[in-house]
């Protein structure tokens, strides 16, 4: 009887699990199944205290095809570092970073006291992400990240940055015709929402904001004030907490030492 009761209860733990599994927002590979999805995350979104406004906003985005294809066609990390720095216009980041560097000596020299980063790795960041702000990208933030939260290739990092963009809409910290790159990155140095609600300290698309928000990024990343930055130096460590691909690491540690004053 005992066995039977048993095997009963674990019977009735298989199916409310499937019944859960069944009713969760399930990812795809193409945009046939995106309005079903949004529907199914829109009831586990309003479970988690999203508001009725920012699901509306949620609901009403397109399948951003033009970030799926760009999260496919991400061939530039396959450079050699000398091609990589060539193609993303090094020599003249590097230049006008200088020239910033000078320009802006008292931000730069407050940032530095308060987070511990040096100018150049931050000018090289803003020069590299956003070419110091002209180029923030012009795609729906929402749509991009809620269609990479559907994706099924990276669906559970997305969803994470997902539900961080609706909080930080809820708040009123960011809009929801937010645009931004094709990832979901906003600002003058491309912060995911996650990273924003982690080390945000202000408007991002204020360049002043957006650098010390970085110097935060970094700082909280285990960078020591004083400690090189270069590969196999300390707070190079850092700069790959920053972003995953080992070309563009490189990239910023050269720019910024160059900019910081070395060859």
């Amino acid at each position: 009887m005992l066995r039977i009761a048993f095997v009963f209860s674990v019977s009735l733990a298989i199916l409310a699990s499937f019944s859960t599994h069944s009713t969760a927002a399930q990812c795809g590979t193409s945009a046939a199944g995106y309005e079903s999805w949004k529907q199914r995350f829109a009831g586990e979104a309003r479970a988690k205290g999203i508001s009725a406004s920012t699901i509306q906003a949620l609901m009403a985005t397109n399948y951003a095809q033009a970030t799926i294809n760009a999260d496919r066609g991400q061939r530039s990390f396959n450079l050699s570092l000398d091609a990589f720095l060539a193609k993303r216009g090094a020599t003249t980041i590097v230049a006008k970073g200088r020239q910033l560097k000078r320009s802006q000596a008292a931000l730069f020299a407050s940032i530095e006291q308060r987070y511990g980063v040096p100018p150049g790795p931050l000018i090289a960041i803003w020069g590299m992400e956003t070419g110091f702000g002209s180029q923030r990208g012009n795609q729906n933030m929402l749509a991009s990240i809620a269609t990479l939260a559907y994706d099924c290739r990276r669906s559970e990092y997305f969803t994470e940055h997902l539900y961080a963009a609706l909080q930080l809409i809820d708040r009123g910290a960011l809009s929801p015709s937010q645009r931004g790159s094709m990832h979901g990155e906003v600002g003058q140095t491309q912060f995911m929402p996650k990273a924003i609600l982690a080390y945000g300290t202000g408007n991002l698309e204020n360049a002043a904001n957006a650098l010390m928000s970085t110097a935060n990024f970094l700082k909280a990343h285990g960078w020591r004030a004083g400690a090189g930055y270069q590969p196999g130096e300390p707070n190079f460590a850092a700069i790959q907490a920053w972003n995953a691909a080992s070309v563009y690491q490189k990239a910023i540690a050269l720019m910024g030492r160059q900019i910081d004053g070395g060859e």
